[in-house]
């Protein structure tokens, strides 16, 4: 049984309103660089699923190691910081 109306309330049926497009496949196939990488996946060029099994694995029993110290910044708290752009600092 159809209910009169339910087209109006339907926010995928009323006008002027968002409806499904395909943007998101759009997207991706204007990002990607190999399209057929779409239809049949590229082999890895390394790595045998063991190292990122493992790394699941310490996730999983709360052993995560931290990440390497990259040395480009640190990164911390500052004990001030300078006025904001257009404001009299005196």
């Amino acid at each position: 049984m159809a209910v009169a109306g339910c087209a109006y309330t339907d926010p995928l049926l009323r006008a002027g309103l968002w409806r499904p497009n395909d943007a998101n496949t759009a997207n991706l196939r204007a990002m990607v660089a190999v399209p057929a990488d779409l239809a049949v996946a590229a082999p890895s060029d390394g790595g045998s699923g063991q190292q990122a099994a493992a790394a699941l694995d310490r996730l999983r029993h709360d052993r995560a190691r931290p990440l390497p110290d990259s040395a480009i910044a640190k990164v911390g708290p500052t004990s001030s910081s300078p006025p904001p752009p257009g404001t009299d600092s005196n």
